[in-house]
C-alpha cells in the first residue's frame, strides 16, 4: 500500500470516527441509558467475574452502566469511549454511586494501551457500534493479558434493536466499505470467528432485559427521535423529505408495537460472550 492510500485511508477513518462521535453526543444518551439499559452493566460484571484489584477497562463505555459497578467490586477501572461528552454524566453517575475510576477518550480501533495491560477488558452494546469489527475485536484481545477476562454484550440481530436497525436501514446512508453492521456482534458465530483461536473457555448466552416504559409504539418511536444518536442522524438525513419522515416514522412505530406484549412490555434480546486470552 503507498503513502498515499495510507494517508487517504487515515483521513476517511477520521472522517468516520467525527461523525461517529457526533451522532453519538446527539440526543440524549446519557438518559437513555439510565432510563432503559442500566442493568445491563451489572449483568456483564457479574458474567466475567471481576474482582477488587483487578485492572480493568471498559471500552466504548457510555455513561459507564459496566464500568462503575466493576469499581465498585473494588476494581481499578478505566472507562474508555469515542465520545467524552458522554463523559459528564458518567462523572456525576459514579459519584453518586461512591465509584471511583478513571475516564480515558479512546478510539475501540486504536486503544491507547500497552499490549496486556488489563486482566478484563469488557464492553457493554459498545464496542459493537465501532464499523471495523476485526481491529476492534483485535484491540480487546491486544490490550487483554494472557490468562485474562474478555467480554462483551451485544444486541442480537434478531431481538428488538436489531429489528429496529433493520427497519431504518433503507433510510440510511449505505456502510462504508470495510464497515459490518453493528448487531452482528449479537451473534455468536461472529464473535467466535472475531476472536479465533487467540481465546479458550468461550461461553455465550442469550438474555433479554424488559421493557416497560413505552405505551405504544409511536411513544418508543418519539423516545428514540429525540435521544438515540443513529435514529436521529437517520432522521437528519431524511429532514428534507416528508414522504420519506412519514415511512420512517411508520416503520418505527410498527416495530415498537409488535415489540409490545399484552402486558405493554418489550422484550429487548442481547447476547454475552465471555473468553480467556491465551
Amino acid at each position: 500500500m503507498t503513502d498515499l492510500q495510507t494517508a487517504t485511508i487515515s483521513e476517511e477513518d477520521r472522517a468516520l470516527k467525527a461523525k461517529h462521535r457526533s451522532m453519538w453526543a446527539s440526543g440524549d444518551y446519557p438518559a437513555l441509558a439510565s432510563d432503559l439499559i442500566w442493568t445491563l452493566g451489572p449483568r456483564l460484571v457479574d458474567a466475567l467475574d471481576v474482582r477488587a484489584g483487578e485492572r480493568v477497562l471498559d471500552v466504548a463505555a457510555g455513561t459507564g452502566n459496566a464500568a462503575i459497578p466493576a469499581a465498585l467490586r473494588g476494581a481499578e477501572v478505566i472507562a474508555s469511549d469515542l465520545t467524552p461528552e458522554l463523559f459528564g454524566a458518567g462523572h456525576r453517575l459514579a459519584e453518586a454511586a461512591g465509584a471511583e475510576l478513571t475516564w480515558v477518550p479512546a478510539d475501540a480501533e486504536a486503544l491507547p494501551f500497552a499490549d496486556g495491560e488489563f486482566d478484563v477488558t469488557m464492553s457493554s452494546i459498545g464496542v459493537m457500534f465501532a464499523p471495523h469489527h476485526e481491529r476492534s475485536s483485535a484491540e480487546l484481545l491486544r490490550v487483554t493479558r494472557p490468562g485474562g477476562r474478555i467480554g462483551v454484550l451485544s444486541w442480537t440481530p434478531q431481538g428488538f434493536i436489531g429489528r429496529m436497525f433493520a427497519a431504518m436501514k433503507p433510510f440510511n446512508a449505505p456502510l462504508p466499505p470495510g464497515a459490518q453492521p453493528a448487531p452482528l456482534w449479537g451473534d455468536e458465530e461472529h464473535v467466535r470467528e472475531l476472536f479465533g483461536d487467540r481465546v479458550t473457555d468461550v461461553v455465550a448466552h442469550r438474555d433479554v432485559v424488559r421493557i416497560d416504559r413505552f405505551a405504544s409504539g409511536e411513544e418508543f418511536r418519539a423516545y428514540f427521535a429525540s435521544h438515540y444518536g443513529p435514529t436521529i442522524a437517520v432522521y437528519n438525513r431524511n429532514a428534507d423529505d416528508s414522504a420519506q419522515t412519514a415511512a420512517l416514522d411508520a416503520a418505527l412505530a410498527a416495530v415498537g408495537d409488535d415489540a409490545l406484549d399484552a402486558d405493554g412490555v418489550m422484550a429487548w434480546e442481547f447476547l454475552v460472550v465471555t473468553a480467556t486470552v491465551r
